[in-house]
């Protein structure tokens, strides 16, 4: 075999193997507790996710999650079928005109105490040539309907790889492993975008970005044990 062939071969195969892994998560977040504490809101209004990603249903999807750990954290969290329907009875019908409606008026139509604004930038199944992942990025902000204040900023990076994408041994050796490996990810790929991997990847970054008790998330609500200990 050539020797830059072989050498191109090997790094790919090395790199393949330091990348591969379970799973990956990167938070981070920004928050005025002061403020949060100040405001000590009850009810959060979720609104329809900005969606920069390819996927058309990870709005849905990254909103219908987002109810459940701020739900367990202590919160009253509009429905989010009843805020949907509540929009477009005021004549908003997309996620870009929830966002732009000023506070003092969804205070007017929600009642709620602050309100929860959410950007995917990542979501979905990608494929990186010797591996598979299915990840989702979101950032969130967290504001005071009655003050407009910022209460609560976070971001979340979260990927899950499936486990059986590797590179292992068979006929063909080195060059064999590393076609194996290739393929594998495209067929994974191609399977999760077909099977709901990418709401449980979806579900997973946005309870890991929102749960109470993690390292720089929301405070504890007034319908949680804990509230007002943090």
């Amino acid at each position: 075999m050539n020797k830059n062939i072989f050498y191109f071969i090997t790094v790919f195969a090395v790199s393949a193997l330091l990348f591969v892994s379970c799973g990956s998560v990167s938070k981070a977040g920004n928050a005025d507790y002061d403020a949060f504490r100040e405001s000590r809101p009850a009810s959060i209004l979720v609104l329809p996710p900005l969606n920069n990603s390819v996927e058309v249903d990870a709005p849905n999807v990254i909103q219908a999650c987002a109810t459940y750990p701020l739900s367990e954290a202590g919160y009253y969290v509009f429905p989010v079928g009843v805020t949907q329907q509540m929009f477009k009875q005021n004549g908003i019908q997309t996620s870009a005109d929830a966002h732009a409606v000023s506070a003092r008026r969804l205070r007017e139509i929600f009642g709620a105490d602050a309100a929860l604004y959410m950007t995917i930038t990542k979501f979905g199944a990608q494929y990186q040539v010797l591996r598979s992942v299915v990840e989702a990025e979101v950032s969130a902000t967290l504001v005071d309907l009655k003050t407009g204040k910022e209460l609560w900023k976070g971001n979340i990076k979260h990927q899950e790889e499936p486990s059986n994408t590797k590179i292992s041994g068979g006929s063909g050796g080195l060059l064999g492993s590393v076609v194996n490996a290739a393929v594998s990810a495209a067929v994974d790929q191609a399977v999760n975008t077909l099977t709901n991997k990418s709401y449980d990847v979806g579900r997973n970054a946005t309870s890991m970005l929102l749960t109470a008790d993690s390292s720089k998330g929301v405070l504890y609500g007034p319908r949680n044990p804990k509230y007002e200990s943090d």
